[in-house]
């Protein structure tokens, strides 16, 4: 498992009971996380100190409960990169910390790389993964179907300094720009890839991330340049195992451009016990 050990503004203080106690900058935070099925006792005061809780529903979905009043939003940062927080009504922050392993990746790759490199970032949420290749020197096409996740991107590319940098920032269907841009002929020389597991497009399409995944990644290949850098799959769907994901990237990625696919969970450390959480897999096609 890789884990993202190097974080400053962000702490998971501990979990249990399918819970997780977070302290988010200085603001600690209870949300639900059905991963963690162990019942181990509180280890941390912060229980009963914590701003909000997010309760889930038997209905399906949830609701914040306050204790205390938050401002609208906050920052934390983690190396150059700034991130403006905030609790959503789907119980989300705006942010996956445990993702700072893919950004420590991602920047290293095109530090390394010793070209210009040009990135797709698919279903790239709040731009987590668009910042830390922009900070690293790649131009970067940000792609999300949400308008609002597009502009909460922008925000946090204001924050961290890197307005300037060359992104493109897109609202659209995945699926639909990606079929358009291998028509249009434009190429990219890595692919970021972060579907949901379950969705639904703009003309209420459904997306199942099992029964999609393979169609997505075999369309990629065709955006991909013809010295491809890296492709990064990324999935919190428990059924899709990492072992699972490189199958994908090997039968289409490796099988292309040869080079070599690995694959691991990725999580957090919990600061009450030497244990980490694990928060998804990865799969990485690199060219070397």
């Amino acid at each position: 498992m890789r884990t993202a050990d190097k974080w400053t503004d962000y702490r998971l203080l501990d979990c249990t009971s399918s819970e997780k106690l977070e302290m988010w900058g200085n603001i600690p935070l209870i949300r639900p996380d059905p991963q963690i099925i162990w019942k181990t006792e509180k280890r941390s005061e912060f229980w009963d100190k914590a701003y909000g809780h997010y309760y889930r529903s038997d209905k399906g979905g949830g609701q914040w409960s306050f204790k205390r009043k938050l401002p609208d939003s906050w920052t934390i940062s983690y190396g150059d990169l700034t991130f403006n927080i905030r609790p959503t009504g789907f119980k989300h922050m705006g942010l996956f910390p445990e993702q700072a392993v893919n950004w420590d990746y991602m920047d290293n790759a095109i530090r390394t790389a010793g070209r210009d490199i040009s990135v797709l970032n698919l279903f790239a949420y709040t731009g987590g993964a668009t910042l830390a290749c922009a900070n690293a020197g790649a131009s970067v096409c940000h792609v999300d179907a949400s308008k609002g996740m597009v502009q909460w991107a922008r925000d946090n590319a204001a924050s961290s300094g890197l307005s300037e940098k060359p992104v493109r920032w897109i609202v659209d269907d995945c699926v639909k720009f990606v079929s358009r841009e291998i028509r249009r002929g434009r190429r990219y020389d890595a692919v970021v890839m972060d579907p949901p597991s379950y969705g639904r497009g703009p003309n209420q399409e459904v997306w199942k991330l099992e029964d999609c995944i393979y169609d997505l990644v075999e369309l990629c290949m065709g955006v991909l340049s013809d010295d491809p850098l890296f492709f990064l799959l990324n999935s919190y769907t428990t059924g899709l195992s990492p072992s699972v994901m490189a199958y994908i990237l090997k039968e289409t990625a490796a099988k292309k451009f040869g080079g070599a696919v690995s694959a691991d969970e990725i999580g957090l450390p919990v600061e009450s016990g030497n244990n980490v959480l694990p928060c998804g897999s990865t799969a990485i096609w690199r060219s070397n």
